[in-house]
């Protein structure tokens, strides 16, 4: 799939076609973030390219197959941006407070770039763009498992709770990232999404960690 080549180790090794389709989908990524993803015209796309309309869709059946990889590669950008930051800790508390660490430090970037893709993506996707709705979908389940993962390795090593359901956890910490980033962007206000993010911390030490 197209939209995994930027994060491919041997990005090298690709076609000339398939390096062309992983430049426009890097390079169109980011306004689908900030205009919308109907927002978002060919010609916007062409101007971030510097590609003519058939070199765009020589690559891509239409629009949407490249809103839809455009969408995949925002969210990945964004998980191995937090992965990043999680690795940096081998005890399992660390690893899930790393999560609101990361919101802390890069707050100003993720507005910059426009916001929570998936927040962006989701509110489309209900509203009037259904072919976004299973990647959403998908791209929701895999930071669920992520930390899932991170919930279960602390339960392994006696850090956290063995009564807590992982999956209802991971679904709350979502829920209030989605909030707080969205709370951010509308109200323009940094202190919501402190408040947001102590609100999760306090959930990790006192509902999750033992």
């Amino acid at each position: 799939m197209v939209y995994f080549y930027y994060i491919c180790p041997m990005k090298d090794t690709l076609s000339k076609a398939e390096k062309t389709k992983a430049y426009i989908i890097e390079r169109a990524a980011p306004l689908f973030n900030k205009k919308g993803y109907a927002g978002t015209s060919l010609s916007d796309i062409m101007e971030a390219t510097a590609l003519t309309k058939g070199s765009v869709y020589g690559n891509f059946e239409n629009k949407d197959e490249l809103a839809a990889a455009a969408y995949h590669y925002n969210f990945y950008s964004l998980r191995k941006r937090i992965a990043q930051e999680v690795r940096r800790h081998e005890k399992a508390t660390e690893k899930l407070l790393g999560i609101t660490r990361f919101y802390r430090n890069n707050w100003k970037l993720i507005c910059e770039r426009g916001g929570c893709p998936i927040l962006n993506a989701a509110v489309e996707a209900d509203d009037h763009l259904g072919y976004l709705k299973k990647p959403v979908q998908e791209s929701i389940r895999v930071f669920v498992r992520d930390i899932v993962a991170i919930i279960e390795l602390g339960q392994k090593n006696k850090e956290f709770r063995r009564n807590i359901d992982p999956t209802e956890y991971a679904y709350v910490i979502i829920s209030i990232l989605e909030g707080a980033v969205m709370m951010l962007k509308t109200m323009n206000n940094q202190q919501i999404l402190v408040s947001m993010l102590d609100r999760i911390d306090a959930i990790i030490h006192h509902e999750i960690k033992k």
